[in-house]
């Protein structure tokens, strides 16, 4: 496990935008999403849909720094859903924690659930009362040891 004293967790500040953007096109490298497959402007709309959640879906990112060097980020924010919204807040208002990356060599130390953490106690300061996220193979025990479940989502490839 991580030593307490090598690790810092905080919220990141807007000009890590890019750095949170490089995080989000790495993790979908690391799932074999080949290079050709993203979109060559990643960064301009990732950074646009920042920009956007910060403004309108109390978006907050958070980063892991070890010995003062971030190695790792995730982003939440109020959902935006699928479908129109008719439930009552009290009853379910949604939060979404995407882009929690952290760097090969720091992976398994716990910072991942260092970063989801802090994303879980900001989505509940502002009243979500369920929290989703989409997991990667090797993140899924992460999640799984923090208390999420897996859900009824179904899939199906049209290509």
């Amino acid at each position: 496990m991580l030593l307490e004293s090598n690790f810092k967790g905080r919220e990141a500040s807007p000009h890590e935008n890019s750095l949170i953007a490089k995080h989000f096109y790495q993790m979908w490298q690391d799932n074999d999403v080949p290079a050709q497959s993203i979109r060559s402007d990643w960064l301009n709309i990732t950074l646009e849909f920042i920009s956007h959640a910060r403004q309108e879906l109390c978006y907050k990112a958070f980063v892991a720094e070890v010995d003062g060097i971030v190695v790792g980020s995730a982003g939440c924010q109020i959902s935006a859903g699928l479908y129109p919204n008719v439930l009552e807040e009290h009853y379910r208002k949604s939060g979404y924690i995407w882009g929690v990356y952290v760097e090969p060599p720091y992976r398994g130390q716990g910072i991942a659930k260092q970063l989801t953490g802090m994303a879980l106690e900001y989505l509940k300061s502002i009243g979500c009362t369920r929290v989703v996220l989409h997991a990667s193979p090797s993140g899924k025990p992460v999640y799984s040891n923090l208390g999420f479940n897996e859900t009824n989502e179904m899939r199906l490839d049209l290509s």
